[in-house]
């Protein structure tokens, strides 16, 4: 397992350097490499000393204030939703299941929405009123879609997606009736709900990195209950697997940190749906490969789609959930393919 994980991980981890320089260089102001590398060098300590400056003194302002703030915050929205979607998963036993799946993305757009509509988005905590007003909201959702779905004590896997598809029309109804109703706030609260990573500094990722931490250390944790999970509900609980308990946690860990990534960059759907799935079929079933390298693979793949987001239409810059979805929608569709074309081979 370790050496498996060691190989995975490693070419994981390359690519997720290489992603973090070149991505740092696409720009307005393209940027080489070679400079980007010794900028960030120098700002370490003990090793920035030995480097002397000899690039434009515009490109490190670029680069420390601009870029990788947004390059590293979008790495911790993209791991936290892909960490947070491999949970769904396995606890609903279900590879379309994404953390969306509860509406938990529905309930921070109309706390955020509802900020918005009425100019009260820096009323409380300044800049971080829409935030947490959005994470509040999320976990919310989820405490209502658990106790709508939960029957003499349990909470069936089919009762909790019908709930959650039920809690998020109707969040998603307050949304839409907000947006038509707002005259002045129309394009700020659809270009939030749609998702985006600008203007976005260094605060914000300090704020993300710890619940993106306790997240993933928590769901990984739990990866070899969801390997038993995988057999049934009833086999897991015979090999000593309290089924209950692990639902409730890890579907509430997880929509932590789907709401604590929204409340950051707003609504980003397919995320995490898609990058577990890819490393499923790339590594197979083990949640203790899925969970650790769908984190990396979810922070690659967000940086690049809000990498063209912000240059294939320079200076007009596209709301990362549209890039997301144009990925994201079609694969669903092929996912959806797949699970019918396998149900039909298995009945015949």
């Amino acid at each position: 397992m370790s050496k498996k994980l060691a190989g995975y991980g490693g070419i994981g981890i390359v690519l997720l350097v290489l992603t973090l320089l070149i991505c740092l260089g696409i720009g307005s102001v393209a940027l080489p490499v070679k400079d980007i590398v010794l900028i960030v060098l120098h700002r370490l300590p003990w090793i920035g000393d030995a480097i002397q400056p000899t690039w434009n003194p515009s490109f490190e302002q670029i680069i420390i204030n601009v870029r990788l703030p947004r390059v590293l915050l979008g790495m911790l929205v993209g791991a936290a939703l892909a960490v947070a979607g491999s949970g769904f998963q396995g606890v609903l036993r279900n590879p379309l299941a994404d953390p969306f799946t509860l509406g938990v993305s529905s309930g921070s757009a109309v706390g955020a929405s509802i900020l918005i509509y009425f100019g009260m988005q820096y009323s409380v905590l300044g800049a971080w009123t829409l935030p947490v007003v959005a994470f509040v909201t999320g976990s919310l959702t989820l405490f209502g879609v658990m106790a709508l779905a939960r029957e003499g004590g349990r909470i069936p896997t089919n009762s909790l997606i019908l709930s959650g598809v039920v809690m998020s029309s109707f969040l998603g109804a307050v949304v839409s009736f907000l947006t038509a109703m707002s005259k002045q706030t129309v394009n700020e609260i659809l270009f939030w709900t749609m998702g985006s990573l600008s203007m976005r500094g260094w605060s914000y990722t300090a704020i993300l990195l710890p619940y993106f931490l306790v997240g993933f250390v928590f769901i990984w944790s739990r990866a070899r209950s969801l390997n038993l999970l995988s057999l049934g509900e009833r086999q897991a609980a015979h090999l000593g697997v309290n089924v209950e308990g692990l639902k409730i946690s890890v579907l509430l860990v997880s929509t932590l940190l789907t709401a604590a990534a929204v409340s950051m960059a707003g609504v980003i759907g397919f995320v995490g749906l898609v990058i577990p799935h890819v490393i499923r079929l790339i590594v197979g079933p083990d949640y203790r490969f899925i969970i650790p390298l769908s984190a990396i693979g979810g922070g690659i793949f967000l940086v690049w789609a809000d990498t063209l987001a912000r240059s294939v239409l320079a200076p007009t810059e596209i709301p990362l959930g549209v890039v997301t979805a144009f990925v994201g929608a079609p694969f669903f569709g092929y996912l959806l393919y797949r699970s019918k074309k396998q149900r039909r081979g298995r009945s015949s």
